[in-house]
């Protein structure tokens, strides 16, 4: 057992250091910048993905509402498709396919931001929601696997992490949010002290 953890827990790190060098920090900041901004206008963050994609959204959420590492006042942030009724009913009714982009109509504002997560790029869902993103004048972020798929051409800010091994995308995807709402949260924590 300790070889086969060594031999993962390496493989997860050569990711996280390829990630350092593949140049995201523009994009990153770019994010960090566009969420900050809209946070502090009392504009929402709409944060969607589907199964541990969806899980990270609800991460996301909760340290934006509540605190990541600071004491300061909540922050708009909902993770979209966490209301069952509402997420049933639509699909139920009309679609999955539109799910998200129904809740972008409701929830989202000019102005905000959409924070779109797939390590394919290619959840039609959540390509959806940024549609929606974009026709209702959010900007829009995507946070995905190498290439960004389908998300690419819809994101303000494209974050793609180097490779398309889906469990290692998504151990990616939790440093980089973290890093995200850190750097949210100190920004705003900032103009507020």
């Amino acid at each position: 057992m300790t070889g086969a953890l060594a031999e993962y827990l390496d493989a997860a790190a050569g990711l996280l250091r390829e990630t350092a060098g593949a140049g995201l920090d523009r994009p990153v900041a770019a994010a960090v910048a566009a969420i900050s901004t809209a946070l502090a206008a009392g504009k929402p963050l709409l944060v969607c993905g589907n199964g541990g994609s969806a899980a990270d959204a609800m991460h996301i959420a909760g340290e934006l509402v509540g605190r990541y590492r600071l004491e300061r006042p909540g922050l708009k942030a909902i993770a979209l498709g966490t209301d069952a009724a509402v997420t049933t009913a639509w699909a139920n009714d009309y679609d999955f396919e539109t799910v998200f982009a129904r809740q972008v109509e409701a929830l989202g504002e000019a102005g905000g931001v959409v924070w779109a997560i797939s390590t394919s790029g290619e959840s039609a869902n959540v390509v959806r929601a940024l549609e929606a993103a974009r026709a209702h004048d959010m900007t829009t972020v995507a946070l995905t696997g190498a290439g960004g798929g389908r998300l690419a051409a819809l994101a303000d800010v494209l974050i793609a992490v180097p490779s398309r091994d889906t469990p290692r995308v998504q151990e990616v995807h939790t440093c980089l949010y973290h890093f995200i709402c850190e750097q949210v949260e100190r920004r705003i924590a900032g103009a507020a002290g």
